[in-house]
């Protein structure tokens, strides 16, 4: 449920029609979500393992820690609370106030409504692991139903026209587009890797996060390449490029306008679940970091009673609120897309490394295919960071610069660390 909902959003309901633009062929579309989820599979087996082996909350901090020294698990925790998870709970969150402003006035608008369902989903989650994942799992499955409901009615329904899953290929370009899409779809299918940052909540982590990652990812490969289809089937290529609701479009035009209402709620729901994740999870790295005494000392506090870092996720949430009303968080996010990948990359060369560094450490879970399953996920990502430097070169730099910045404050806490 935690991965389900942490990668279902808004992605699949508005991202294809910016793949149509750039690939504009029904059959590649669906291909290129088969593909890319393809990729986050192996990466979610790869992080399985390093689950595994570091069953502590916190997960990508201390895969970096643990290879390559604090250092570099630091630079990771700085730029998740100035940019990857603020910034991620911002976007999602304002995603969210896009949406439900059409159903419920809020006065203030969509900025308003995005900082209340911040606030709101703090709350239950700061009250204990076992409230928050009741709240997950119930909007999780409602998502799931809708998507579901959604896919078996786009085949049922007969569509308007048949459409032509062996039209002719596009001409000239056509790997440059098919890259361009699949970098689209695999940004669709972030958070994959939600469930190893509260592995050291789970009862059976050597067991439950390899099968909880895997699968999770693993069905929702398959809800998205299906939705794909049903849109690809109910609408023309032209007319996905040019729908960014395609999937109240499609709805629509299976069911007429009423559906298409029911299928913008719905999204409002699956935005509000994986706000709901995303609170969940990215909160878990900050109190591991503050107790190694390389972030502020005051988000070390674990909750006595609820058990939850719960100054870790106030923290957390009033920087992403100040995204939100700021507006900035888009322009931040564009700038650290390049530094995301990156951490990945070195995320996966983690597990050689530390199969070399750690030889006879207890690894209750291996990856399957190794090494050539990991090494796909480093090669996909790297052909990612790639692509990001090449068409953002400018925003790569300076995305590079503010992961940095982190470095003197590392060290100011590290050398007070060391008088204390």
């Amino acid at each position: 449920m935690l991965t389900i909902g942490a990668i279902v959003g808004t992605g699949i309901f508005m991202t294809p029609s910016e793949m149509a633009k750039t690939l504009p062929h029904p059959g590649l579309l669906v291909l290129v979500w088969v593909l890319a989820g393809l990729v986050i599979v192996a990466g979610a087996l790869t992080y399985a393992e390093l689950g595994a082996l570091f069953p502590r909350a916190g997960g990508i901090y201390h895969f970096l820690h643990e290879a390559y020294g604090s250092f570099w698990g630091f630079l990771y925790g700085w730029t998740c609370f100035l940019v990857i998870m603020s910034g991620g709970i911002a976007a999602i969150a304002s995603g969210f106030g896009h949406y439900i402003v059409s159903f419920v006035p809020v006065p203030g608008g969509e900025q308003t409504a995005a900082v209340l369902a911040i606030i709101v989903l703090t709350a239950v989650n700061s009250l204990g692991v076992q409230e928050g994942a009741w709240v997950q799992n119930i909007l999780t499955v409602i998502k799931v139903v809708s998507l579901a409901g959604f896919i078996a009615l786009g085949w049922l329904t007969p569509a308007a026209q048949a459409t032509d899953w062996t039209s002719p290929l596009p001409g000239p370009g056509l790997a440059s587009a098919f890259g361009v899409a699949m970098i689209a779809a695999l940004w669709a299918y972030d958070g994959w890797y939600a469930m190893t940052f509260s592995a050291g909540e789970l009862e059976d982590p050597a067991r439950s996060l390899p099968r909880g990652m895997v699968g999770g990812v693993a069905l929702t490969v398959a809800i998205y390449a299906a939705a794909m289809a049903v849109y690809a089937r109910v609408l023309p290529v032209d007319v996905i490029a040019s729908a960014p609701r395609v999937a109240e479009t499609a709805a629509a035009e299976l069911l007429g306008e009423g559906a298409g209402r029911l299928m913008s709620a719905a999204i409002a729901v699956s935005a509000f679940g994986c706000l709901s994740a995303t609170i969940f999870y990215s909160s878990r790295v900050y109190a591991p970091m503050a107790q190694a005494g390389i972030f502020f000392r005051a988000l070390a506090v674990i909750h006595p009673r609820y058990r939850t870092p719960v100054r870790s996720l106030w923290a957390q949430s009033i920087w992403a609120s100040i995204l939100v009303l700021s507006g900035s968080y888009a322009r931040l996010y564009t700038y650290v897309t390049f530094a995301c990948v990156g951490f990945h990359v070195a995320t996966g060369a983690a597990l050689f490394v530390l199969r070399k560094k750690l030889p006879d450490a207890s690894r209750p879970y291996r990856v399957w295919g190794y090494p050539v399953v990991p090494a796909l996920f480093i090669v996909a990502m790297l052909a990612l960071v790639f692509n990001t430097l090449v068409e953002s070169p400018y925003e790569s730099l300076i995305g590079v610069a503010l992961v940095l910045l982190g470095a003197p404050t590392y060290f100011y806490w590290r050398r007070g660390r060391r008088e204390a």
